[in-house]
């Protein structure tokens, strides 16, 4: 066999996901798994997340900031034009910042465009953003897949054909099967290595080892059944990558809701968890015990798990001291992914041990969007919030847990306009104690991130600073 008989280079990719997006647009829902599809692959913000959480410049190339650090003057990449070969420029950032922060917005993250109060089109390569007020988190903010950029002309059919500026272009979405995408020939940076990739939608554990076994699939992201990873380990065949996430784990709880609006028994049902038993029994090991919503990776976090260790003779006491001495029967509305279907048939025993009857009800993404999320009506979830160091969520009243705190609100108000890295830090142990103290909801652990890919892929990310699979620095070794 001669070298000119040697097999091209491989430039295709079949990659697996446990969830498929709802629809295409992330910019109006508040579903991880848009992003796990198109963040940085098809949409691309200002700034964005670089494998290792660092915000770097995206489709800004550069910035300044003024001294009072009210105003932000993004230079743009220069050449740069959307999927449908418009040019991207000032005019096209205007739209998506003022279409993001508008009274009528649906962007499920609105309040990371709250602080600006102008955007303004100096050029068509240079835009200038105000503030209302400093914020020391605004570029990590324009880093969120709910700040991509979008053309005007694109939203009519966003959500099923998406059309962005990132190194890949939509192709074709089957649903309930796959999305296919393409590299964009006239991407701007620099060049993808894969030519073609397909998302695979595979929900069940035993179908996901089975098709990663076979080599249906190439890798697959977030890989659903923990228990086989020492089979694909000992093959060689594949590599096994076990990172972390922004993902904080919760049993939510609905705050406005009786019995969940008295602290008594939100503490009650605390207490009733065994996190480490949930950690083996539905992660097989994988994950690390949290008592807040704050990832433990991030340097100012705190170890609060003591204020809510596993106690069910303590958690059956305060709920007498509720007037719950007998228990009482709640909702249990599980989502898809195994965290949550394994850990709920754990969780529920466990509470019924302390008197807490939970009815179970599994449902679809889109079923738990509009049921448990929009709607509001459960009495327990579990889900894993994957957006980056996202506590802020605990001062948004309307929020599905409906935790309502003046003083935490005006903790993050001072927490925003606050640019000194120490005091900041200071703020956000604050910011942990509350939630904690006040057992909003039950934490339980970070989520891990495992991914089963074949042994010569490289570039795959390892951690989820966001929940993105991008697929920009992906290749074959050879």
């Amino acid at each position: 066999m001669t070298a000119f008989a040697a097999q091209a280079q491989q430039t295709d990719l079949t990659i697996a996901v446990q969830l498929e997006p709802p629809h295409l647009d992330p910019t109006s829902a508040a579903a991880g798994a848009i992003d796990s599809v198109v963040y940085s692959n098809v949409f691309e913000g200002l700034t964005r997340f670089a494998p290792d959480g660092a915000v770097i410049p995206g489709l800004a190339a550069n910035w300044t900031i003024s001294d009072d650090g009210l105003t932000y003057t993004f230079s743009l990449q220069d050449g740069v034009t959307f999927h449908d070969g418009s040019t991207m420029d000032g005019e096209d950032v205007k739209f998506s910042l003022d279409r993001a922060r508008a009274d009528d917005s649906v962007n499920a993250q609105k309040a990371l465009f709250s602080d600006i109060a102008d955007v303004v089109v100096i050029d068509p390569l240079t835009v200038q953003v105000t503030l209302s007020q400093p914020n020391g988190a605004f570029l990590f903010n324009m880093a969120w897949g709910d700040a991509v950029i979008v053309a005007p002309e694109s939203i009519t059919d966003i959500k099923t054909a998406p059309i962005g500026t990132g190194a890949f272009k939509f192709a074709n979405w089957v649903q309930g099967d796959r999305i296919d995408l393409v590299a964009y020939p006239g991407y701007w940076g620099a060049k993808p290595a894969l030519t073609n990739a397909t998302f695979k939608f595979i929900s069940d554990p035993t179908a996901a080892f089975a098709a990663m076994m076979a080599q249906d699939i190439d890798a697959f992201v977030g890989f659903p059944a923990p228990e086989n990873l020492p089979q694909f380990e000992a093959d060689p065949r594949f590599q096994v990558l076990i990172g972390s996430t922004e993902g904080e784990t919760i049993l939510a709880m609905n705050n406005a809701e009786p019995p969940f609006d008295n602290v008594l028994v939100r503490e009650a049902v605390a207490h009733a968890i065994d996190r480490q038993a949930i950690i083996d029994g539905a992660m097989f090991g994988l994950g690390t015990p949290i008592g807040t919503h704050f990832a433990p990776h991030n340097p100012d976090y705190v170890d609060l798990t003591g204020i809510s260790q596993f106690a069910p003779d303590l958690a059956r006491t305060l709920l007498a001291d509720a007037g719950l001495a007998e228990g009482f029967s709640t909702t249990l509305k599980l989502p898809p992914p195994s965290y949550a279907r394994r850990g709920g048939e754990i969780i529920a025993a466990q509470l019924a041990e302390v008197g807490i009857t939970t009815e179970i009800t599994n449902l679809e993404w889109a079923q738990w969007l509009e049921e448990v999320f929009r709607g509001k009506d459960f009495g327990l979830t579990i889900i894993s919030h994957t957006e980056p160091a996202d506590i802020n969520i605990y001062a948004r009243p309307e929020y599905y847990f409906q935790y309502n705190n003046p003083t935490f609100q005006q903790l993050m108000q001072t927490l925003t306009a606050t640019t000194d890295p120490a005091e900041r830090s200071g703020l956000m142990t604050q910011a942990q104690e509350i939630i904690a103290k006040d057992y909003v909801n039950a934490y339980l652990f970070q989520l891990a991130y495992p991914t089963v890919a074949d042994a010569r892929l490289r570039g795959l990310w390892l951690n989820q600073p966001t929940q993105a699979t991008d697929l920009t620095g992906v290749s074959w070794s050879e």
